[in-house]
């Protein structure tokens, strides 16, 4: 162990090439011809999604390194420059495969199953077109906005992620010069269009050909030449100067305006598009041949997230699951009794969301209750809990509520909520100069007979109904006494100066985490250097700080058994001789987006559990404010386990990282095939039905004495 540097870049992947994996993860999902045909094309639409935030926030911070002459290599030993050039290889592979999953995979699939997707509108028939034109004058000229650009019309301002029609027009009867025009494609209407239907069969056309179809009707003294599709991203990473900024609110809706004029990044046209065309878009875009794709198919695949969302095709869709009851925590119950009895461990979105808004609600129509603190990252657009912690505050109650600013692309969203909750009479705070906070963390404070006693709740995730019933978390309600006084340390902290001398159990980045998982990790190290039991399971969504993975290898090189369940990013390697050999890597990529941070420590058979906010990062444990919290209750703590070894089983969603630095799904001949995500579904199911079960008994039991005591 002596000789090996654990630091030497060699045993790192890069982060971005590392993400690209799991949007590859995430398209063999779209190709997996076991999957239901519907649930293919959800996949294939969330690829596309996840590319482009990739390229609004990742590849554009890599194009400001270099523009900035940034020379610093990453943990993998690549340049900025470096690393965008491996990317434009490794992304142009990446769309291929994507549309040639579409064409030759899913609309095929499609058509056999009852839904046509015309491609182009030069396919349609005559009857087809007499129904497009009429339905473009009658529903979508009303909306467009043709730009022409001439001496006195300069080229348009194209905002990012819309989608456009770019055309080569000259004037009638003078077919020498040819002039440049284009027309957004309206996102206020539906990008799918109906056609009459044909025998069974569901047939659809996109919007952007029905508005092609029909370019001549927008510049009547014009010819076309040609028209094709376009759509560009933009640099969308803000930069904002908390320090300086007099008032952080206006000063991010100030950047939010900016981000959709940033600097092209990606342009994205129709193959086959005119030279002409595409050169003046790429001079006036000042976009580089790399940053270019020519696209076999509908631009921006998101769209197939409509398609799927269309009627009568239910049978081609997984059925969709009802969160289920927490046990604990039958419907009508006082939620303080049930948490002052013992600690309630809650999964989602197998087990309902309810009860953590439950809370809130109760808390804000309870006249014991004198104070509630939260912190907010995203939240839905019809929030409950806002509602609740608006009522609560109009109540008397002191509501004190940390809304993040900075959470990325929900900004806006967030600013909304801050304003309405400041003019319900809540106290909004903004959280720490420099740093987002992203834990998970509600306080709610009651007058009870023996005194104050403090409730709270804990979450990997956020306080969002709505992708709670997306996103696997794990959420803890309590009233332990030293995680109350943590809690209230931890609104003092963020609202004022004031840090605590020491923590009971909490753990908190950027200050202490690191530091707490470095000597965790280091103890099962000692452990198995003394010859003793030494294990870690870690369930995260991405893995890149350096200083973790190089703790992990020396623990692994001292022979502790190490095994990680990373969604997304990885630049860990794996199967390194000295180095790794005791370190698996398996990445979860199922009907529910995996979001549980759980970190299991053998501790020499008395293990320890912890959940928490924040991901193995450095922007996790060196830039903001997150929360790691132990579970020591006996009975969770073995329900957190066995959460981990279902997910070490799976041999259906799991893909496992090889040497090689590829992923690569179980060998299932012969095995009995497991999914721990039906797994958990299935239990879930199984213990709200014996709840039901239960309450059935009681209901039929009570009024039988009622009436005897009658």
């Amino acid at each position: 162990m002596g000789d090996i540097d654990f630091g030497n870049s060699k045993y790192y992947e890069n982060r971005e090439l590392s993400w690209l994996l799991f949007d590859h993860r995430v398209l063999n999902e779209a190709r997996d011809k076991t999957i239901p045909l519907f649930e293919r094309l959800k996949f294939l639409s969330i690829t596309a999604s996840n590319l482009d935030e990739f390229f609004m926030i990742r590849v554009a911070s890599l194009k400001d390194m270099v523009n900035a002459k940034y020379q610093k290599p990453d943990i993998s030993g690549m340049k900025p420059a470096e690393q965008l050039e491996k990317l434009d290889v490794a992304i142009h592979q990446l769309v291929d495969l994507q549309y040639s999953t579409y064409n030759r995979s899913l609309v095929p699939l499609l058509a056999q199953n009852g839904l046509q997707i015309v491609g182009q509108h030069e396919e349609l028939g005559s009857e087809d077109a007499g129904f497009i034109d009429k339905y473009f004058e009658e529903n979508v000229y009303p909306v467009l906005t043709p730009m022409a650009v001439d001496s006195s019309r300069p080229f348009p301002l194209i905002r990012n992620k819309t989608l456009n029609i770019a055309a080569l027009v000259h004037k009638k009867n003078n077919g020498e010069e040819l002039e440049f025009a284009t027309v957004q494609v309206p996102g206020v209407l539906n990008r799918i269009v109906e056609l009459p239907p044909q025998g069974e069969a569901k047939r659809i056309i996109l919007l952007e050909e029905v508005i092609e179809r029909n370019m001549h009707k927008l510049f009547l003294n014009y010819d076309i030449v040609c028209a094709h599709p376009f759509r560009i991203m933009r640099n969308a990473d803000l930069t904002i100067e908390e320090d300086e900024a007099a008032d952080l609110l206006k000063e991010i809706e100030k950047q939010l305006k900016k981000r959709q004029w940033g600097e092209a990044i990606r342009l994205e046209v129709e193959q086959g598009c005119d030279k002409r065309l595409l050169k003046i878009l790429m001079e006036e875009l000042g976009i580089e041949k790399q940053k270019l794709y020519a696209i076999d198919g509908p631009l921006d695949l998101t769209v197939l997230m409509k398609i799927y969302g269309l009627d009568g095709f239910e049978h081609l869709k997984n059925p969709k699951f009802t969160p289920q009851q927490v046990p604990q925590l039958p419907p009508g119950c006082d939620i303080f009794k049930e948490i002052a009895k013992r600690d309630i461990l809650l999964h989602h979105p197998y087990q309902s969301f309810e009860p953590v808004v439950n809370f809130i609600r109760q808390a804000a129509k309870d006249k014991d209750v004198l104070a509630i603190k939260q912190t907010l990252y995203r939240v839905s657009g019809n929030s409950p809990i806002i509602a609740a912690l608006a009522q609560a505050a109009e109540n008397g109650k002191q509501v004190t509520v940390l809304v993040e600013l900075k959470a990325r692309f929900d900004e806006e969203h967030n600013i909304v909520w801050a304003k309405m909750l400041e003019k319900a009479g809540c106290h909004v705070i903004y959280g720490l100069v420099g740093l987002k906070t992203h834990s998970k963390i509600t306080l709610v404070v009651r007058r009870e007979e023996d005194g104050i006693r403090r409730y709270v709740h804990l979450g990997t995730g956020n306080y969002n109904d709505a992708t709670a019933k997306l996103y696997t978390d794990i959420g803890l309600l309590t009233c332990s006494e030293p995680i109350g006084e943590d809690a209230t340390a931890v609104f003092n902290m963020l609202s004022g100066y004031s840090e605590p001398l020491a923590w009971n159990k909490l753990s908190l980045a950027p200050l202490w985490l690191k530091d707490k998982f470095l000597y965790l990790i280091g103890r099962e190290k000692t452990y198995a250097e003394n010859g003793r039991p030494a294990r870690i399971i870690a369930k995260m969504n991405s893995l890149c700080d350096k200083d973790i993975i190089a703790a992990l290898y020396e623990a692994s090189a001292a022979g502790v058994k190490i095994d990680l369940i990373v969604r997304g990013i990885c630049c860990l390697k794996t199967g390194i001789k000295g180095v790794s050999e005791n370190i698996t890597v398996r990445s979860i990529v199922g009907n529910f987006l995996e979001h549980s941070r759980i970190f299991y420590f053998e501790n020499d058979e008395n293990y320890e559990i912890y959940c928490g906010s924040a991901d193995w990062m450095p922007r996790n444990l060196e830039r903001r404010v997150e929360i790691l919290f132990p579970v020591d209750d006996h009975a969770l703590k073995e329900e957190l386990l066995h959460i981990l070894n279902c997910q070490l089983r799976d041999n259906v969603k799991a893909s496992i990282l090889q040497a090689e630095g590829n992923y690569e799904k179980q060998d299932k001949r012969g095995r009995k095939l497991y999914s721990c995500q039906d797994a958990f579904c299935a239990e879930a199911v199984e213990k709200a039905k014996v709840l039901s079960e239960e309450t059935l008994v009681t209901r039929t039991f009570i009024p039988e004495t009622s009436h005897e005591g009658m």
